[in-house]
């Protein structure tokens, strides 16, 4: 198709503002899906994305529009809404020459909004603004467009006002898109350069590569090079998707599709690559895409040791649909071996355990999640650690600097008050305050991103009534009272339940670990002690009773001196026991400590 009518965008807005909506009538009113096949939130294919009604995974689809005669190719990229997956969306605006901003006309303008709506500023994409759910009775479309423009600068004023649910104001939504949005530009005579913007791996047909081409032409059975990983495949099958993969000969300017090459070797696929024809000379590789910044580190161990190759191939799997995730081999000393992995955020980390779980049948042990920490050495070099075993002694390091984000709340006006007094609960800065309208506020604080990660969130939810959104970005690392809570068993380490903590809250949190501990335990023929440790300096304990044996019950009369010989018999074993004897710690008992974490 001449590039001059194909559009390419991505549909952004805040959780629930009706994204996913948005396409499924998109698809309908184009005719791209028969209105017997159709059914709610069609593009979330996967069984999470269903089961909790959000989007994980950008999709892409391409619909044909037909307007005064014209057919105009539409490739559209439903992107998700939750912070733990913006560097989905980021992603998807590198495929794209436009955005829609899309609003609720009832809920105005949160967090996501915010954030959405300045990558795609940063992405210089035009950005065409929506107002969603305008059919509901207690909707303000006039003044969420006021709030719009007070709070992104953003002209709203004209804004397309729509009802994604019943299709009211779409065929109008679908006509602008031509008019706001520019054509791709690139030569379709040059040398072919395509991003590869995502894949999947299908145990049929191998890793399925999904490709933006910016300029060139892919033929089917063309030879193909990816210049970064320097791999060499041919064509064996491309197309569009329409939303099920269609088959075509050409991909061309513009256009937005897959390449299938029976790759069976995860590694030989990097997304943000740039696909090419396989000739001497390749040219110079596409900007891609920067590495995403992992916000929460946590080990993953199989329950069962020999699962410990399957779990390296499921992971291996899950990190080549998302990009955002990554894994290295780890060992403890508790628990075996497993990996540690990383993530955007406690969602990111919550889906990939459950996706693990169900679509892999994997059953594992997950360590309590913890942010990447900063060492400053005597001699003034840094290091990252990403779990608390890796913090060397005191006297090793200078001082110990925790990751500090900057996070921006949209809340009533009637909700500042206790939205300040959580913030500062959890050692936060106060930044700035703006008013987007007379009844709504945004809320800018610097807090440790250790101190949001566990029940931040649903706080403020509970205080705000459900009102309250938060959206964060990470600004560096700063230096604080940091200490290493060391968990010890008679008197050994257990690595897997340390953790970095700030000393104001150590006592409270290392007394809560040992009273799991000491109800899942069970009782052996020693005593058994339970200790919280802040270096040398023990700060909590607990002792489980040994389990006791009356060798005096057969000792009837007599002297006493019998007794107490018995005793003292008894007492020694038991001493020598303990010199010898491991505790054994249940797997439930890890589960409890760091389910409750």
């Amino acid at each position: 198709m001449d590039p001059k009518h194909i559009r390419n965008f991505s549909i952004i807005a805040h959780i629930d503002h009706g994204k996913s909506t948005l396409a499924d009538r998109m698809l309908e009113i184009t005719g791209t899906v028969q209105k017997r096949d159709m059914h709610a939130q069609l593009l979330d294919d996967m069984e999470l994305e269903r089961e909790r009604g959000i989007t994980i995974k950008a999709r892409a689809v391409s619909v044909i529009h037909e307007r005064d005669g014209e057919k105009y190719l539409f490739n559209l990229i439903d992107t998700p809404g939750h912070v733990d997956f913006n560097y989905e969306v980021e992603k998807s605006m590198q495929a794209c020459e436009g955005a829609i901003l899309l609003v609720d006309a009832s809920q105005g303008v949160e967090a996501q909004t915010v954030a959405n709506a300045y990558l795609a500023l940063e992405a210089d994409l035009e950005i065409l603004t929506v107002l969603n759910k305008v059919d509901l009775g207690h909707a303000r479309p006039d003044e969420i467009a006021e709030e719009i423009e007070n709070s992104l600068a953003i002209e709203a004023t004209d804004a397309a006002r729509i009802s994604a649910k019943t299709g009211e104001g779409v065929s109008e939504v679908l006509d602008r898109i031509i008019d706001t949005f520019p054509a791709p530009t690139g030569d379709p005579d040059a040398r072919l350069r395509a991003l590869i913007f995502d894949a999947v791996y299908d145990e049929y047909r191998g890793v399925i590569v999904y490709v933006r081409v910016m300029e060139g032409t892919l033929h089917k059975k063309d030879k193909v090079l990816m210049i970064g990983t320097g791999k060499k495949f041919e064509a064996v099958d491309i197309g569009i998707f329409s939303p099920k993969m269609v088959s075509k000969d050409t991909l061309s300017v513009g256009e937005v599709g897959y390449f299938v090459s029976n790759i069976k070797t995860l590694g030989d696929v990097r997304i943000g690559d740039t696909l090419t024809i396989d000739r001497p000379n390749p040219p110079e590789m596409l900007p891609g895409y920067r590495e995403p910044r992992h916000m929460v580190y946590a080990d993953f161990y199989p329950t069962n040791p020999g699962d410990y190759e399957t779990m390296r191939d499921a992971l291996d799997t899950l990190a080549l649909s998302d990009s955002s995730f990554s894994y290295e081999a780890v060992t403890s000393e508790a628990l075996g071996f497993g990996y540690r992995c990383g993530f955007l955020g406690l969602l990111h980390m919550e889906i990939i355990q459950q996706r693990l779980e169900r679509e892999h049948d994997m059953d594992m042990i997950q360590t309590a999640p913890s942010v990447t920490y900063k060492i400053t050495q005597s001699d003034g070099s840094e290091e990252m650690i990403s779990s608390p075993g890796a913090l060397p002694t005191p006297d090793k390091f200078d001082e110990v600097l925790e990751p500090i984000v900057r996070v921006a709340m949209i809340v009533p006006s009637e909700f500042i008050g206790v939205t300040m007094t959580i913030s500062n609960d959890h050692r936060g800065i106060f930044v700035r305050q703006e008013h987007l309208s007379p009844t709504r506020v945004q809320l800018v604080y610097d807090i440790p991103l250790a101190e949001i990660m566990y029940d931040f969130y649903d706080k403020l939810k509970s205080a705000t009534r459900g009102f309250g959104t938060l959206n964060y970005d990470l600004t560096g690392f700063e230096a604080g009272d940091l200490v290493k809570l060391s968990i010890l068993v008679n008197g050994d380490e257990v690595d897997a339940l340390c953790a970095i903590v700030h000393r104001s809250f150590a006592d409270q949190r290392g007394r809560a670990i040992l009273k799991k501990l000491r109800k899942e335990i069970p009782r052996h023929m020693f005593e058994v002690r339970l200790q919280a440790a802040i270096g040398s300096r023990i700060i909590a304990r607990e002792s489980i009773a040994a389990l006791r044996k009356d060798v005096t019950a057969k000792c009837y009369g007599g002297d006493i001196s019998r007794k107490r010989k018995l005793l003292e018999k008894q007492k020694a074993g038991k001493r020598r026991m303990r010199q010898v004897g491991n505790v054994e710690i249940p797997q439930k008992a890890f589960l409890s400590v760091l389910s409750s974490e």
